[in-house]
């Protein structure tokens, strides 16, 4: 199976994340090709991310996070970083065709894409400290100039699920459609596009950059912060309740 499909669709390149038994989680060769795809597409008029399987994405694997390897947790925050940043610097606006579940990284997928278009059915939010982590490279910093500081920190601390219509509401993403209305929607944002000079198209993504890249001591910073939990209680703990079903039990506050 491959991890990642990449189709031309008229003006646009599709990217869709494949590993639907895991709800589209990636882990660090995945998100390398997703950065991959990213990063030549100067011929396109726009790029789309979406998933199979009725997932949008699940954020970074949680599968081997009970029993941590440190060199391959610093290498899925790393990669994780890397394909926001692809994102961010792609010469194309980059559409988040948001056709399930964006949970934890997949949620902060969306805050990384400069458009979003969300399926009735889909849902939206952070998941880091239930699992034993931190949402540091979007969720904490630049969700909040996207949907306000107080919206930003509801998410990204109490953990809670929203509706698609919610996202919409507080601004995590342009519109709603009803689900067979998804891609059709999408294609419509790219024939939208083609209409428009995609020189000054890239000026004005690149120029709109302003607040990621203020928030990059901030992305550094927090995944330091991780690769020092690597293994901790918490992290463990997060771990093993996600993958058993269970609520987790943390130790209380030291």
């Amino acid at each position: 199976m491959n991890d990642v499909l990449i189709e031309e669709r008229g003006a646009a390149l599709w990217i869709r994340l494949n590993r639907p038994e895991r709800r589209n989680a990636y882990d660090a060769p995945m998100a390398a090709a997703i950065t991959e795809a990213l990063e030549d597409t100067s011929t396109y008029h726009a790029v789309v991310i979406t998933g199979s399987g009725g997932s949008f994405c699940a954020g970074g694997a949680l599968t081997n996070l009970s029993e941590p390897d440190m060199a391959s947790m610093r290498g899925l925050y790393r990669s994780s970083l890397r394909l926001f940043d692809a994102v961010r610097t792609c010469p194309r606006p980059v559409i988040a065709a948001v056709n399930g579940a964006a949970a934890g990284g997949g949620n902060e997928l969306v805050v990384a894409c400069d458009l979003a278009v969300a399926a009735r059915s889909a849902t939206f939010g952070q998941t880091g400290p239930k699992v034993g982590s931190s949402p540091v490279t979007g969720a904490t910093n630049v969700m909040g100039v996207q949907i306000g500081e107080k919206r930003a920190k509801e998410l990204a601390m109490l953990c809670r699920r929203y509706s698609a219509e919610r996202a919409y509401e507080m601004g995590l993403v342009n519109e709603v459609v009803d689900d067979d209305q998804l891609e059709a929607t999408v294609d419509g944002m790219v024939e939208e596009l083609t209409r428009l000079s995609p020189r000054y198209v890239e000026i004005t993504k690149i120029s709109s950059n302003l607040w990621w890249n203020a928030a990059r001591d901030s992305f550094s910073n927090g995944l330091g912060m991780l690769v020092q939990a690597i293994g901790s209680p918490d992290m463990r703990e997060g771990a093993a309740s996600f993958m058993e079903k269970r609520k987790p039990r943390f130790p209380d506050p030291a």
